[in-house]
């Protein structure tokens, strides 16, 4: 069966969907063969992944894909699918990183597992077991993603003409979790160090690499374009998030509110906050953010100084002016029209989330 983006993104996220459970339900029969001990593994890699998901990984890579040549099918799905799990693999090992309790509404890895050893009354901490878990939990993903792609039915000149971006992609993403973790331990109060941070952290892999997988399971064309695009279009996406990390409702979100400012993420928001604030309103935020005890009316009262130094206005701005960027690089190159309509409407999708 063929698909195409004009059917619009439900009916391909649902194939994506269809080819994710049946690759992790046969890795899963694996798993329980190796020993009863990896049956919650296998329940919670595959619930996290079902549960997840926007998809946005794979739709863009499949709409590099068709706009560099290529035809949606059950194979190519297979193949464009398997970036999914490296998107899982950074999510459990987020959690862990920023000790968070909940993704999507649901426990996080690592307190599923914690609960396990309480439960079954475990030797030893709990904490240190759900921790140890998820590492492994996540590591797996990542090794699953490989073997999703190498086993797609794709054919090898493709898969080996697309594995140097799906290695940079990787490389990347794992040097912008680093970034955003010691921006955190250096207090930074830096536009320019934040943006980089969201641009590695989450907007290469996020949209410009799984547009250069696509591309490069194809035919290798539009490069340029996708970059000119992607990176735009990625850092939007993940000031987006920002907003949302603090003034999301945790309906939509499945975090609890205001949950960014007690991990104490350093984003573009904060650092245009406390370049604006006043010295007062600076040091109030200082001295909450990263609180791990933070409670609703001290969010509230950093949200009021956020909007009152009109930095939330600033980062409004700044991804409209970023997506109109990314909307005009794809006008160059030889990107099929369905592709470009398919990622003007991905556009909107990535930055029009509201809160």
């Amino acid at each position: 069966m063929d698909y195409t983006l004009e059917s619009g993104v439900d009916p391909l996220r649902e194939a994506i969907n269809a080819s994710l459970t049946n690759f992790v339900d046969r890795e899963n029969e694996y798993l329980r063969t190796i020993a009863s001990e990896l049956y919650p593994v296998a329940d919670a890699l595959k619930n996290f992944l079902i549960d997840s998901g926007k998809r946005f990984r794979p739709l863009f890579a499949a709409a590099g894909f068709v706009g560099s040549g290529g035809i949606l099918d059950a194979v190519s799905i297979n193949a464009l699918a398997s970036i999914e799990l490296v998107h899982v693999c950074a999510l459990i090992h987020d959690d862990v990183m920023d000790g968070s309790d909940t993704r999507r509404g649901a426990p996080s890895i690592h307190r599923l597992f914690e609960k396990l050893h309480r439960t079954e009354s475990l030797k030893g901490s709990p904490e240190q077991f759900g921790v140890a878990s998820a590492i492994l939990l996540g590591d797996l993903a990542l090794v699953w993603a490989s073997k999703a792609l190498h086993e797609s039915g794709m054919d090898s000149q493709s898969i080996l003409r697309a594995l140097p971006l799906y290695d940079e992609m990787r490389v990347e993403l794992m040097a912008g979790q680093y970034l955003d973790v010691y921006e955190q331990a250096l207090a930074s109060e830096s536009i320019e160090r934040s943006l980089k941070v969201a641009r590695f952290k989450s907007g290469k892999y996020s949209i410009e690499r799984p547009l250069h997988f696509g591309a490069s399971l194809a035919s290798g064309s539009n490069l340029a374009a996708y970059t000119g695009y992607g990176i735009p279009l990625g850092e939007a996406f993940q000031l987006r998030d920002d907003l949302l990390g603090v003034f999301g409702d945790p309906a939509q979100t499945g975090k609890p509110a205001g949950d960014d400012l007690r991990e104490g993420k350093r984003t573009v928001l904060i650092a245009a906050t406390l370049q604006r604030a006043n010295p007062a309103e600076k040091d109030r935020v200082n001295a909450l953010l990263g609180k791990p005890d933070l409670v609703l009316s001290e969010v509230e009262e950093i949200r009021a100084i956020i909007t009152s130094s009109g930095a939330a206005d600033f980062v409004e701005n700044m991804i409209t002016e970023l997506t109109a960027d990314a909307l005009a690089a794809i006008e160059i190159g030889t990107i099929t029209s369905d592709a470009k309509a398919f990622l003007v409407h991905m556009a909107a999708v990535a930055t029009k989330r509201s809160y």
